[in-house]
């Protein structure tokens, strides 16, 4: 099987050396040719556009810093849709927009050929060790068929449905750490100007329930089987911690937006009749002004949790 990898920056070039070193016979494209210069003393060979690669390749590889990268190397004159064969699996592994990687696949199935979004998360290091999570949406036995070329540069490559399944997973990923990011500059800011040494802070909390659990399981529980009776944590108790630590925040002067939106959620939940169900329902309030309803069945849910223990 010969791949193609196109796009050699940081990511890029960490994952096409190990796909390389994995036996596969690779060809290369990037804007600079010296980006893949050690891939070509390795014995990878070159090819002058995206085209070219599709037209000597049934795995192609796309690794660029997003969308407007990503369109003229697949629709371009001498892009990737030129060139590819019928058959050929093209896996676009950028942090990309879900119209486009739609419309990508619906223009290489015109083709006879096959689209995937495959974003990937574990940043450099990951792509340089190969400890990278590849989400892939797309067609399923073709993913199948191409899995042990993913399997050579991340060691989480997991089908999550059809084509577009993957970005959507990937941007509630990224958004959902920033948005961690930001409060956690808000919190911390507020601990420090109390009097808090930042790392006698950190070493404390670290210990503490949010520190010990895995940040996406802890809406196992309750959000996502949509049962907050009987509580864990009652609302009402959470409400009145997190009314201390605001008004802490205010009496030091910390802005400390996120946490007083959080604040003003509680107390919309509070005003609801909520107050002694879980503390984590105020997240169904989100769910009623985005129109959508979760209630994922509790089996299923620890199935996923019991089977990531056993690997």
């Amino acid at each position: 099987m010969k791949v193609g990898f196109i796009g050699l920056g940081t990511m890029g070039a960490f994952m096409a050396a190990n796909i390389q070193k994995a036996g596969y016979e690779l060809v290369i494209h990037d804007i600079r040719r010296e980006a893949g210069a050690n891939r070509l003393s390795a014995g990878a060979a070159w090819a002058d556009s995206p085209r070219a690669v599709a037209e000597q390749c049934e795995v192609i590889f796309t690794s660029l810093p997003g969308p407007k990268e990503v369109e003229p190397v697949v629709f371009g004159p001498e892009g990737i849709l030129a060139g590819v064969k019928p058959g050929a699996a093209y896996f676009d592994l950028s942090t990309n927009s879900q119209a486009l990687v739609k419309r990508f696949a619906e223009a290489l199935a015109a083709k006879g050929a096959f689209g995937f979004d495959a974003p990937v998360s574990g940043g450099p290091k990951g792509a340089e060790s190969g400890k990278l999570a590849i989400w892939v949406g797309g067609d399923r036995a073709v993913f199948d068929r191409c899995k042990p070329v993913l399997d050579a540069f991340g060691d989480q490559a997991a089908y999550i449905g059809p084509v577009g399944s993957a970005t959507v997973a990937k941007l509630v990923h990224n958004m959902a750490g920033y948005a961690i990011q930001t409060a956690m500059a808000e919190v911390f800011s507020m601990g420090v100007k109390a009097g808090m040494d930042p790392l006698d802070l950190w070493k404390a909390i670290r210990q503490g329930s949010l520190g010990r659990r895995r940040t996406f399981d802890r809406i196992t529980d309750q959000f996502l089987v949509d049962r907050y009776d009987p509580p864990a944590f009652s609302l009402k108790l959470a409400h009145k911690d997190v009314s201390l630590a605001v008004q802490m925040g205010r009496d030091l002067g910390v802005p400390m937006r996120f946490c007083n939106l959080t604040l003003e959620e509680m107390n919309e939940a509070m005003n609801r009749g909520w107050e002694n169900l879980d503390s984590r329902v105020p997240m169904k309030l989100q769910l009623e002004r985005a129109g959508v309803a979760i209630a994922c069945d509790p089996a299923a849910v620890q199935a996923v949790l019991d089977a990531d223990k056993a690997k």
